[in-house]
């Protein structure tokens, strides 16, 4: 199988990235930003050439609103399937980002949903730890990732390329993401993947960075004020 070739999108801080992974001629989408970015992300999509038929799968990191925003269009639009952690699958199914998190502001819980108008849709795979993508033509494997949200998960592929989700964050100096909803998972997440054969780390905002920063890090978790 040949090397994969990263492309990264980026849509702006308040946004999360998404990154195409292309092996030959498929294309994975990781993430889908907020919905009013549809229309630049078309457009990047359509500059990197990935179009109908040729778009595999679509792998959501995590449930939040500003990585799923586009799911339930490009699932009709793209007709491929989409792809999330099963703990996370009631976030995007009930139009809820803080269905499953154990900790739950109801003022925010309610200004969140209605200001950003979630899109619901249901998943077409239920991930779990180890799965991988051969099928969908990229040597690459699933990670869970829990801390940022249950059904966090992280991609790794064969070449060293992993894709973090929320668990990391770059916008301004690559750290562990200050916005946990379980530190102590998080932690955990931390330390299973100092045993993995990382290159560089995509994060879901800001950018990537090398593994030589990420082996830097303190193992501590911060969570939100």
């Amino acid at each position: 199988m040949s090397m994969n070739e990263i492309l990264p999108i980026y849509l702006g801080k308040l946004s999360g990235n998404c990154y195409l992974v292309k092996n030959d001629q498929n294309y994975i989408l990781i993430d889908t930003g907020l919905r009013s970015k549809r229309k630049t992300l078309l457009k990047e999509l359509e500059k990197y050439g990935c179009h109908l038929g040729n778009l595999k799968l679509i792998i959501i990191t995590h449930g939040d609103f500003d990585h799923t925003g586009n799911c339930a269009f490009f699932q009709t639009k793209f007709r491929c399937p989409i792809a999330i952690h099963k703990e996370d699958s009631p976030m995007v199914e009930r139009g809820d980002m803080f269905i499953n998190r154990t900790k739950g502001n109801k003022s925010l819980r309610i200004l969140i949903n209605k200001v950003f108008n979630f899109e619901r849709f249901t998943p077409d795979l239920l991930l779990e730890d180890g799965n991988t993508l051969q099928n969908y033509g990229i040597n690459a494997t699933i990670f869970h990732i829990p801390g940022h949200s249950k059904g966090s998960i992280g991609i790794l592929t064969a070449d060293g390329h992993f894709f973090c989700g929320d668990l990391f964050d770059n916008t301004k100096t690559p750290e562990i993401n200050p916005i946990m909803d379980n530190p102590e998972e998080a932690l955990k997440s931390v330390i299973k993947l100092k045993a993995l054969e990382i290159k560089e780390i995509y994060p879901g905002h800001g950018k990537p960075f090398s593994v030589i920063e990420f082996k830097n890090f303190e193992t501590e978790s911060r969570d939100h004020p």
